[in-house]
């Protein structure tokens, strides 16, 4: 609609709040926002900050033991699930060295160990494997597929995961490619859940984990 002189614009549909959701291109970055969980036990100390790159990106970076590691999750659990409604989450991230690393990234429980959390769905990497998995996981029951991606060191990945509740599916799609539907049967239904990410290492060297952004939109 076009607007009247000295009368404002307005929205040419209504926000009803169907849907909520979460994006972070991380051209900004605050710790506060988080909860952490790091192992330290190098020489030095793990890190979370912003690095030069078009959008923003955020670079964890973990001390240089074997197994150190930093973990992010989103205060608050805002997220529940349901194979009634829609959800969608993607990410795009990138790890400096794949084969020697263990990391997730998703939607999980808030966890002290997120690589073996007990509910979420969301994309994981073992040490030794360059491979990705995608899991959807409920009171540590999953249906796994395992190298949905073979990952490549320092370079970027898209992951996507989304419910259509019409198929009764979770599809999960890399790089943007065509999706592909899974069971929804281990859906993690009866837990808030939050964004959940994060690299230990799988030797005693320093590695580093870089998001460009996390999105997530889920319907009320």
């Amino acid at each position: 609609t076009e607007a009247k002189k000295d009368q404002p614009m307005f929205l040419p549909y209504p926000s009803d709040q169907t849907f909520y959701g979460y994006f972070n291109d991380f051209m900004t970055y605050n710790s506060g926002d988080w909860t952490i969980t790091t192992t330290e036990a190098g020489g030095g100390s793990a890190s979370e900050e912003i690095i030069s790159g078009a959008g923003g990106q955020l670079r964890i970076s973990n001390d240089d033991a074997a197994s150190d590691s930093d973990f992010l999750q989103l205060k608050g659990e805002p997220f529940r699930l349901s194979t009634s409604k829609k959800a969608y989450f993607s990410a795009r991230f990138k790890v400096n060295d794949v084969d020697q690393s263990d990391f997730v990234m998703g939607l999980g429980i808030t966890d002290t160990t997120p690589l073996d959390t007990t509910d979420g769905v969301f994309f994981i990497s073992a040490d030794g494997d360059a491979g990705l998995d995608f899991l959807v996981e409920k009171d540590n029951s999953a249906t796994t597929t395992e190298d949905v991606a073979t990952m490549a060191d320092d370079t970027f990945i898209t992951t996507t995961w989304f419910i259509d509740p019409d198929a009764s599916k979770v599809y999960y799609s890399i790089n943007n490619a065509k999706p592909v539907g899974v069971a929804i049967t281990n859906l993690p239904d009866d837990e808030e859940l939050t964004v959940s990410f994060g690299i230990q290492n799988g030797e005693a060297a320093a590695k580093t984990m870089t998001i460009d952004y996390v999105n997530v939109i889920c319907e009320r």
